[in-house]
Formats: C-alpha cells, structure tokens, sequence
C-alpha cells in the first residue's frame, strides 16, 4: 500500500500539464528513451507552478489559458507589463475594470523587477500593434489573476545589456548581473556545450566520467599552486592544477579512456583568459597515439559545436611549432588574417644598414620582414613612431618601417640606404602592391620572430580601429601545433632546463638519442590546439616507462621523491598513453565572443583573485587556525622594516 501511494504521488509530479497539453512527463521520457536518436524537446515548465516560459507564446497558443512566473522589466502607463524569464519576453495586459482592482493593484505598485505569477489568456494583439522585434510579439496575456511572490528594493543598476556597468559593480552584484540576457545566454550555451561533450564521450566513444581528488599533494614544476594547511603540524594538501597524475594512473588502473570536467587551481591572479580557479575538459586513452587524440577532439568539437554558427570544417590544419614561430612571431596565431613574417637575410647580405650588419654578422642573426596591406592609408606619423617605440621597450630591438611603393617615408632616412636591387627584391619576395608598408626587423631568430608576431597584433588593433576589418568574429580559425621542444631554457638561468609542457611528455622517438648530449634539440611529443590565436587545449602522448620518466626528472633537477608514486605506478604495467585538456573557460569565451572569461563563469574573481561579491579571501580568527599550527603575522611596516635591517647589518658585521 506504502509503494503503490508513493507511485501515485511520483505520477502526479510528474504530469503537471504544459500549455494546453495534458499528457504526463511520464509518456515523454517514455518516448524520449525509445526515440533515442531524434532530437529531445526540452520541458521548460515540468515540476513548476507555470504552464509555458514567457518567451515561447506565440499565435498558435491564441486561447489557451497560461500561467507565467517572472521579473516584471517594463511597466507603461499603468496597462502594459512586460514579464521576462530566461527564455525571453512577453507582454501582459493590466485588467482596467474595477472587478481586476486586486489585479491591477499587484501589478501596478510592484516594483520593476519585483517577481510575479499571473494567470489569464493568450490573446492577439490589436492590428497594427504588433511587435516584431519581439518573438512573442503577435500575441500577448490578457490576465486573470496576479501574485507578487517577491518585492524588489532599488537596483544599483538597470537589468538590461545596454546599460553601461562597470565590472567591478557588476561582480560585486554578480547574481543580479546573472539576469542579463548576454550573460543567461553565455551559461547556457556553455551547459549544452558540456552536455553534448559528454554524450559524445560516454554514449559515442565509450569514455568513463570519473572524478578526482581536489585535495592532493605538492609536486614538481608548472604555475605556483595553492595550500591547504592540515591537523597535522608543519603538513599541507595542494590544490591540483590539473589532474594530470591522477588520469595517468587511471590508465595504469586499466580505465583507458577517462574524461572528466575538472575544476583546476593556480595560485596566480587574473587576466582576461585566465583564473585562479578554472575549468577544463580533461581527457585521457590508452594506446593511442597523437593522430588518435586529434581526431577525437575534432569529433568532440563538431558535434558540441553550437547551431547558431556555422560549422566546423576538420580535420583542422596543423604546424609544428618550427613553423608557427617562423611565420607568425607565436605558438598561438591568429590564422584569420595575413601580415605573416617572412625571412629576407638573403636579401641584405651587402647592405649598409648598420644593424642590419651586425645582426647577420651574428650565428644566430637573421633580417625578418612583414607587409602591413594597404598600411600608409590607416597609418599615421604617430601609429609609425608608437610601432618603433614598442619594439624598442618591450625587445630592446630597432624596427625599420620601409615604403617601399608608398609616396611617403615620414622622415626616415634609413630606409634610404636600401638599394635599388634590394628594394625590388622585397617587392618581388612580398607581392607589395601600392601603399603598403613593410616592417623589417633583425636579430637572433627566435628574438626577432617573437618581435614581429607582437607588432602583427599591434598593427592588426591599430587597423581596425580605423574601421579596417580583418578578424571577421564570426569565423572560427583552428589549428594544431605539433612538434614542441621538450625542454626551454629557465628565464632566470638560461643553462638550466624546464619542461616546455609538463615533465610527463614523452620526447618524439625519433630525438630520444639527444637527450644527454643536445637536450635543447629534443622535440616532444606534445600538441596544443589553438583558435582565432588564443590556446584553447594542450596535451601530449605520456611517458609511460618508469625509467624514462627518471631520466627526465633528472635533467628536469626535480625531486623524484614528489612522485615515487607515480614512478612505482609505471614499473607495474602501464600502457602507452597519451591525453589532453581543453580550457572550457577559453573556448567558451571565443565562441561567445565575450570580451573576457569572466563573462562565461558564473561566479568568477577579479584581477586580484578576490571574489567582490562576498569579499573572499578573508580573515580568519586566531583560534581557528590553532587546529592547523598556523599564526598569522602582520606585515611589517616601514619603521619596522628599518630597523630589522639595521639590526641584520649589525649581526653581519
């Protein structure tokens, strides 16, 4: 009796009726589960008090009788109110005889923003009084009844995307900021992303969902990670970076293909792209190689990719980082547009250009080029001046702007040095047509390579601010780059090695035989995938031979100790393996063309790492940071500071 009474209260849940359709939830999911391979209508109204959503009425619904729950937005002339939900917005009609007064009443002294519940009838609109610039503009809601469910207090500021607010106002009052229509449609286009990621991983390809520790230990290499003090003295957990160690031992545990939606942690402020708490969709697979891993994520992409933009043409192009670097001054270009770098050493063998000269006279030295198109018609004497000065704070390099076909030099005399044969050479080399300018740039390669890819981007803003289009927003331009170094020189100590990726990439079998003797010339094995010259994913075949692994930890100067764990976990039989992350944050900021990322997260921190809203991080007492054998102590202030260093000096002496 207990049962049969619980099925019929789980029945009634279940079949509250939506619009004028009475047939229950139930038969729904029924015929979802057997229609599996047709698309799924959403039930925006199943287990709510409403009917239908504010924005989906429309001329078919004339008749039927609704019940609409929502913010009021716009209120004219005590008659017309316009109710907003996250699907969209409807008009409702304010009854004017004097049997409605309690109806009027509700609506009318409500404050905007107020929530409400009405019921009555979809009507049409009069002629002529159509709204077209409204989905739901043919019809609108002749009300019956009206409840206030909760009052609004005067806003900081307006619920509406064009109203300008400043970032940190919008923070601090993110869950009001979170009714703006941009940012409902960032967080939910990100959660159907997610969604059909998943089901292309676990119901296509048969990867498992597994999560893991978020509380970890401290290891070797990578961005500074956060602490999290522990009862036992002098101990700490870690916050992983990413799950990196865990997914490989997943592999050794025999789950050989593991996904995960991974919530990750770097002890760094924030910028634009980039969080102190980050999500990223994190991937591995046994026996796979790096063809296996890119093929995967196209599919993944694809078939995630959302239906309001065009789609996704693959297999996506690739470069080797070689190449990248040579052509477009960066491991992540920008492929939407040209200005790409070209060598012209051979053009300027015997010149009389001083810097020129020395810099061929070098090993490493080399002359690189970039046209800018059709430059001198956007480029003024300042944009030219501004160009040289970047170069020279940010490289300490000379930039020579040359026009070559242009009726112009704005005084730099130079360029004058350029012989007849070599100017004709470089027209010849870069296609220059009238009116465009040329860059030259000359140095130690990956030096002046890197240079140039700065002033492309420079050039590519300065040009579209003068109404140039050259990034078109909705083009989506991704491309694999392969062929990593395995190791680059420390920033502080040049001779000493660092992982370019991560020190669990496994060097390309081909240099394997360099690591002890030229390690700087070992390429790995290691891919990244770039979009519109942002990295939006990193990943690498694994090493997965203990020895290997030490060896590379030893020319890495790494504590092994950090990682025995790791390091036992490969002597017992792991496969060959290999994975990668993409950023959710970053993709989703691209394909929503937000101007940040904070724009695609729900709660997100400040340039500082603070969360504005509720002040975090904050102070904790004294006594409750006893159990963890912590004290807090003051920064010192300058008077303090003097004296402690006059009494070090003195004990030094």
């Amino acid at each position: 009796m207990h049962s049969l009474s619980r099925s019929v209260r789980l029945y009634r849940g279940l079949s509250r009726p939506v619009g004028r359709t009475t047939r229950p939830l139930w038969a729904s999911v029924s015929r979802s589960l057997v229609l599996s391979s047709q698309r799924r209508i959403p039930e925006f109204s199943s287990f709510v008090a409403r009917t239908n959503t504010c924005g989906e009425l429309r001329s078919s619904h004339v008749g039927q009788e609704v019940t609409l729950c929502g913010w009021i937005q716009y209120r004219r002339q005590n008659i017309f109110l316009v109710l907003r939900d996250f699907h969209g917005l409807v008009q409702v009609v304010i009854p004017q005889d004097e049997s409605a007064g309690s109806v009027r009443k509700t609506l009318c002294e409500a404050p905007l923003e107020s929530v409400v519940q009405v019921s009555g009838t979809v009507i049409s609109r009069p002629p002529g009084q159509e709204n077209p610039k409204m989905s739901t503009g043919e019809i609108e809601i002749k009300v019956k009844t009206a409840e206030l469910l909760n009052s609004c207090k005067k806003l900081p500021f307006e619920i509406k995307d064009f109203v300008k607010k400043t970032e940190a106002l919008r923070m601090q009052y993110r869950y009001l900021d979170l009714r703006s229509s941009q940012m409902q449609y960032n967080l939910r286009l990100r959660s159907q992303m997610v969604m059909k990621m998943r089901e292309y991983l676990c119901n296509l390809h048969g990867f498992v969902d597994i999560e893991t520790p978020t509380l970890f230990k401290r290891t070797p290499g990578g961005a500074k990670e956060f602490l999290v003090p522990s009862r036992e003295p002098g101990k700490f957990y870690s916050l992983p970076q990413s799950p990196q160690q865990f997914k490989q031992l997943l592999m050794v545990g025999g789950f050989d293909r593991y996904f995960q939606v991974a919530r990750c942690y770097r002890d760094e402020g924030s910028r634009p792209d980039r969080q102190p708490e980050f999500t990223q969709i994190d991937i591995e697979m046994s026996f796979v190689d790096q063809t296996g891993i890119r093929s995967l994520i196209e599919g993944l992409l694809q078939y995630s990719w959302p239906q309001d933009k065009d789609p996704l043409a693959t297999p996506f192009p690739s470069l080797t980082y070689a190449e990248a670097l040579a052509t477009y001054g960066t491991d992540k270009p920008d492929t939407r547009f040209g200005m790409e770098i070209l060598d012209v050493s051979d053009v300027f063998r015997n010149t009389e250009i001083g810097f020129l000269q020395d810099a061929l006279s070098k090993p490493q030295g080399t002359v690189k080029a970039m046209c800018v198109r059709d430059g001198a018609n956007y480029f003024k004497k300042k944009d030219i001046e501004s160009i040289r000065s970047s170069a020279a704070d940010h490289f300490n390099e000379e930039v020579l702007p040359v026009f070559l076909k242009a009726k112009r030099n704005w005084n730099l005399p130079v360029s004058q040095f350029i012989l007849e044969e070599q100017k004709l050479e470089l027209i010849r080399l870069m296609g220059i047509q009238e009116e465009d300018v040329v860059l030259l740039a000359a140095g130690e390669h990956r030096r002046v390579c890197s240079l140039l890819g700065k002033l492309r981007l420079e050039c590519a803003d300065l040009l579209e601010t003068r109404g140039l289009a050259l990034r078109d927003p909705a083009l989506f331009s991704f491309l694999w780059v392969v062929d990593f170094p395995l190791f680059l020189p420390t920033e502080g100590n040049p001779t000493e090695l660092e992982s370019a990726h991560h020190p669990f990439t496994a060097p390309h079998p081909s240099d394997i035989h360099l690591l002890h003797t030229e390690p700087d010339k070992v390429r790995s094995q290691h891919y990244d995938l770039v979009l519109n010259g942002s990295e939006v994913g990193g990943g690498s075949i694994r090493i997965h031979d203990a020895a290997l692994q030490r060896d590379i930890l030893t020319l890495l100067k790494e504590d092994q100790k950090l990682l025995s764990h790791l390091l036992q976990a490969l002597d017992y039989g792991a496969p060959p393996h290999g994975g990668i992350a993409l950023g959710l944050d970053r993709l989703m900021c691209l394909v929503t063309g937000a101007s940040s990322i904070r724009d695609v997260i729900a709660f997100p921190k400040s340039f500082r790492g603070h969360d504005l809203m509720s002040s975090a991080p904050d102070a904790v007492p004294p006594e409750e940071l006893e159990p963890y054998h912590i004290q807090v102590t003051e920064p010192a202030g300058p008077a303090e500071r003097r004296l402690l260093t006059q009494a070090a000096t003195r004990l030094q002496s």
